[in-house]
């Protein structure tokens, strides 16, 4: 069997244009996520303990509420089949503390597969999700100053919060243009433990995108 050089550069085009095919998307949306107050196990509803009053106190929790952004990627490997990632965070830092000058910014990350049940040719495309990731609360002190002998501005992170995550999100492309699309979308964050934090350990989130894909057809 012989090779020649334009079998080769045939066999490469073909799979350029195959790579080419399947499409990579990229996408940055706003929107918001909802989790309720938390109660600590010796305060009434709706309250935690704050242990850095002296003597520590029952204070009204804080919600998980406001503007997310949120920045995405996906790289379909078949017409149906792919891999995406995705991070929304809470624009703004919210109060967590007030009465200790603490704001907390709360942030999902998550890495899926992803059903597309449509070809990549279609106008409206529906999108599913599905996959793993985590939960991130960032602790900052409202003002410049120092809280129990922690010394920080508004910009610094003084404390961290870490859980596992579970995601589900169903969504759909509407490509306004042959490769730019809007992208409505709903996602499920169920973050167990996320109860020392917020009321519950199920966060779901809405979220409205912009995006463009590479390589469509």
């Amino acid at each position: 069997m012989r090779f020649t050089l334009t079998d080769g550069l045939e066999q490469g085009f073909g799979i350029a244009h195959q790579a080419k095919a399947q499409g990579f998307s990229a996408y940055f949306g706003v929107g918001s996520a909802t989790d309720g107050p938390g109660t600590s196990a010796t305060c009434a509803a709706k309250q935690i303990l704050d242990v850095l009053a002296t003597p520590p106190a029952c204070v009204p929790a804080p919600n998980i509420g406001g503007v997310f952004g949120l920045f995405g990627a996906d790289f379909m490997i078949t017409p149906h089949l792919g891999v995406n990632g995705e991070y929304s965070f809470r624009f703004a830092q919210a109060p967590y503390l007030p009465t200790e000058g603490l704001n907390a910014r709360p942030g999902f990350y998550d890495f899926n597969a992803v059903y597309q049940p449509g070809t990549g040719t279609n106008r409206i495309v529906p999108v599913l999700e599905g996959g793993i990731g985590g939960s991130k609360l960032s602790l900052y002190v409202s003002q410049s100053g120092c809280i129990s002998g922690i010394c920080a501005n508004p910009s610094q992170v003084v404390a961290t919060s870490n859980h596992f995550q579970l995601h589900g999100a169903v969504g759909v492309k509407i490509y306004v243009k042959s490769d730019m699309f809007i992208k409505p979308q709903i996602d499920l964050h169920w973050v167990p433990h996320l109860t020392q934090q917020y009321g519950s350990d199920f966060v779901p989130q809405y979220t409205l995108s912009v995006g463009y894909t590479f390589g469509r057809h």
